[in-house]
């Protein structure tokens, strides 16, 4: 696996072997010896899966407590994933990357525990696999506006997006609770 080191300490792009043919291909999504070679040692303790249609823009989500590492991927369709520094005591505080996700290239996102998430579908529609290392627990989520202006976050979009009432009422980075 091709591990590549963002701008943001922690937060890595990575790209597994594919062996493919004229008969299809086949790739480890997932192996915790490869994964923790990589300094991705957390346990993973719940699988989901997004079902999305174009435009639709979903985050920026994240714990205040059981806080979630995510290693995200998408079967089918293209997104722009989208994460967040809300670590105070690291010196990208705030600061973003982005990532095109998508079957076709099959690359994956690790987000480590400490960053909001998001991602916009750029395909007519998209399947978001992701990991979790603790449980959905819905009483500490967070949202965070996802056209912050203090962010300026570029989500390559063509139109108004799609977004959910929980999402289009998300809290200013400003005033949202972070991560010592």
């Amino acid at each position: 696996m091709k591990v590549t080191q963002t701008s943001i300490a922690g937060l890595l792009l990575l790209e597994p072997r594919v062996f493919g043919d004229e008969r299809g291909f086949f790739l480890e999504s997932y192996n915790s010896k490869t994964f923790a070679e990589a300094g991705i040692a957390h346990p993973f303790v719940q699988d989901n899966h997004s079902y999305s249609t174009r435009g639709v823009l979903r985050g920026l989500h994240y714990q205040i407590q059981q806080t979630q590492g995510k290693l995200v991927r998408v079967v089918t369709g293209e997104i722009l994933d989208v994460a967040v520094d809300l670590r105070r005591s690291s010196p990208t505080f705030g600061k973003w990357e982005s990532a095109v996700l998508s079957g076709e290239n099959k690359r994956m996102y690790w987000l480590p525990p400490g960053f909001g998430h998001g991602f916009h579908v750029l395909s007519e529609t998209a399947h978001v696999l992701y990991k979790a290392t603790d449980y959905y627990a819905p009483q500490h989520e967070r949202t965070i506006l996802w056209n912050d202006p203090d962010l300026k976050i570029d989500w390559r979009l063509s139109g108004a997006p799609n977004l959910s009432a929980k999402d289009a009422a998300g809290v200013r980075f400003q005033d949202a609770e972070a991560f010592a």
